[in-house]
């Protein structure tokens, strides 16, 4: 595929939060096309214009013929739809949680197979992806470290996958304790309080609504079909 070659994008997930906000900025965007929807039932087409609406991931797969497969389902359904997507050759982009170390494993080995590549993202949003960066920067520098990670009561993993990838990422030679909040009335924020001898530094990130999320799935369902083999996190892609 070159690269200026429209991209054709299917959107798992579709009827969700996440999904509506996707389905627009897929839409918008101009080097991609909507290329179908995938919903968990049937009866939100209307919610949904200007696309073949689906329940069944195969058939979509299999009649819309995608480039892309951008899933932002549940942890009960995102290995399953991966797994298809790269058996028909489509690139995934995962926006879903629930997946394991194994899974990732496995998935490298079947798009190296391929030929084509994948990407796993815990977080979207090019300002928490900016935190990580700084936070790992700053974890050379002071003596401890705290994360507080507060999100949305619907919110089913604890910790979040931004939170624990933030902690890796730092490779401090000490614990980092991870707090998870859990209210309505969120989104999705993060900070990280840093100690040291007389002095505090606090980096935080906030996404006040999901269209913060929308300029990363952007880039990511763009630069996506450049790789060969799995991607964990979409900051890989940045610098």
């Amino acid at each position: 595929m070159t690269q200026s070659t429209t991209i054709r994008v299917a959107v798992a997930g579709a009827q969700g939060r996440m999904g509506r906000e996707a389905i627009q900025a897929v839409t918008n965007a101009a080097q991609l096309q909507l290329a179908g929807a995938l919903v968990h039932r049937p009866g939100h087409e209307a919610d949904i214009p200007q696309t073949s609406v689906y329940t069944d991931p195969l058939r979509l797969l299999e009649t819309e013929k995608p480039d892309v497969w951008l899933d932002l389902t549940t942890p009960e359904s995102v290995v399953g739809h991966v797994d298809l997507a790269i058996e028909h050759g489509v690139y995934p982009v995962i926006g879903a949680t629930g997946y394991q170390d194994a899974d990732l494993e496995r998935w490298q080995i079947a798009t190296e197979k391929n030929d084509i590549g994948g990407l796993a993202c815990p977080n979207f949003a090019l300002g928490a992806l900016l935190m990580m960066r700084f936070a790992r920067e700053a974890a050379k520098w002071m003596q401890s470290a705290e994360i507080i990670e507060l999100h949305h009561d619907q919110k089913k993993d604890k910790p979040s996958g931004t939170a624990l990838r933030t902690a890796k990422q730092m490779e401090t030679d000490y614990e980092i304790p991870i707090h998870s909040v859990r209210l309505p009335g969120l989104v999705a924020h993060q900070e990280v309080i840093f100690g040291g001898t007389g002095e505090l530094l606090t980096i935080r990130h906030d996404s006040l609504n999901r269209e913060s999320f929308m300029p990363g799935v952007v880039i990511a369902c763009e630069r996506v079909i450049r790789l060969r083999g799995m991607v964990y996190g979409l900051e890989q892609l940045l610098w």
